[in-house]
């Protein structure tokens, strides 16, 4: 069969694009290619499930213009699916008066993406988190909380239902600048090959013969979960001001969609690229890491924030310190281990985190390398947005 798009991923991003070209062309012959056994198990089912409101982005920014078009998509195909949803508000909390500007900058990005959300003082905290300590915060009252695995499963039932393909357990080896993929059991014939293999986009690409100015340094954010009696500390969101230097946000405290509530994530350097565990090491991703300029670069341009995350991921009372700083009721022991992720992050050869979306098309392929937080809330634009490349594509 010779298909209309091919797109090797079954995470949200990927399905949310094969769930547009549907939309936009229907009747197309659509195929999403996914190496595991079942969609959504790697970025997309190991995040904090936040869909997250756009506040933070830079204005003129893809994660803030995708962000903030996406979201409705997301919410109103959550709504569709009957997928289910808790809407808990966020609050951005300053502990320290250095942070105070930041709070400032935050607002400033958000009225200008159009969010809604308001300066508040500890007052107001308490009466929305009345265990949260702080000097001063931002509340934002439209962020939800989603399983996101739930969002891809519902996402391969619609893309299935439109007439299109999901095809699991085929780990693609080889694109074809004729738009031949092969897997390890099949080829496929594509008119458009969209690439959204996460943690491994930037390799596929190569392969592919586009030329990759960059790497993807995979970061392992790891997570604590409070226990069942004291959930009760945390009513919605409690965020800590970010970092500006890092595209990370820090340990915060998260009310999940199933009422559990998650502690974290930090950001340490994974030796693996599914490096879930502290023992996972894959010599070829740690080769990858360690050959790179661009990471020594990064090494010594954040030395002092690197090693501090690594004494957190070593330390639980240290990472219960970074909770405390929130809600400081909370005890080393109503702390229990929690599950982990890994970030594909893209770091410039300049050492540079890079802190946007990164799209690259070279001929009938289009390669997605950079799409982390919040690729998911955004996942519905980034998708319409292929989607569009590919009718402006002869």
């Amino acid at each position: 069969m010779k298909y209309d798009a091919v797109i090797i991923g079954g995470g949200i991003v990927g399905l949310a694009t094969a769930y547009q070209i549907l939309r936009s062309k229907p009747g197309s012959q659509v195929a999403v290619l996914e190496k595991e056994a079942e969609v959504g198990l790697h970025q997309t089912g190991r995040n904090s499930g936040v869909i997250h409101s756009g506040g933070y982005y830079r204005p003129d920014s893809l994660k803030a213009k995708n962000c903030i078009q996406g979201r409705k998509e997301l919410l109103s195909f959550c709504e569709e699916r009957e997928v289910s949803l808790s809407k808990l508000g966020k609050v951005i909390v300053a502990s320290r008066q250095e942070e105070l500007p930041v709070l400032d900058q935050i607002i400033e990005k958000g009225v200008a993406n159009g969010v809604s959300l308001e300066r508040v003082g500890i007052e107001r905290l308490r009466e929305i988190e009345p265990h949260v300590k702080a000097l001063a915060g931002i509340w934002i009252p439209d962020v939800y909380s989603v399983s996101f695995r739930e969002v891809a499963r519902k996402l391969a039932d619609a893309i299935k239902e439109m007439g299109g393909s999901v095809l699991c357990q085929q780990k693609v080896c080889k694109i074809g600048a004729d738009g031949m993929v092969e897997t390890e059991s099949k080829s496929f014939d594509s008119h458009f090959v969209i690439n959204c293999a996460g943690l491994f986009s930037d390799r596929l690409a190569k392969a592919s013969g586009l030329e990759v100015p960059f790497r993807i340094i995979p970061f392992r954010g790891e997570y604590f979960e409070i226990s069942p009696e004291k959930r009760g500390l945390v009513k919605g969101l409690i965020y800590p001001v970010p970092d500006p230097r890092f595209p990370f946000l820090g340990v915060h405290l998260t009310r999940m969609v199933d009422g559990r509530v998650e502690a974290g994530p930090n950001a340490v350097l994974a030796t693996a690229r599914e490096g879930y565990k502290k023992s996972d090491f894959v010599w070829n991703d740690l080769k990858g890491v360690l050959g790179y300029s661009g990471f020594w670069k990064m090494a010594m341009r954040y030395w002092s924030a690197g090693c501090y995350e690594v004494v957190r991921s070593f330390s639980k009372k240290q990472f219960v310190k970074d909770a405390q700083r929130l809600v400081p009721e909370l005890k080393e022991k109503d702390l229990e281990p929690g599950g982990s992720g890994v970030r594909a992050q893209v770091v410039l050869p300049n050492g540079k985190l890079l802190d946007d979306f990164a799209l690259m098309k070279k001929g009938r392929i289009v390669h997605v390398l950079n799409a982390p937080s919040p690729a998911a809330t955004a996942s519905f634009a980034i998708g319409r947005h292929i989607a569009d490349l590919l009718q402006e594509s002869p």
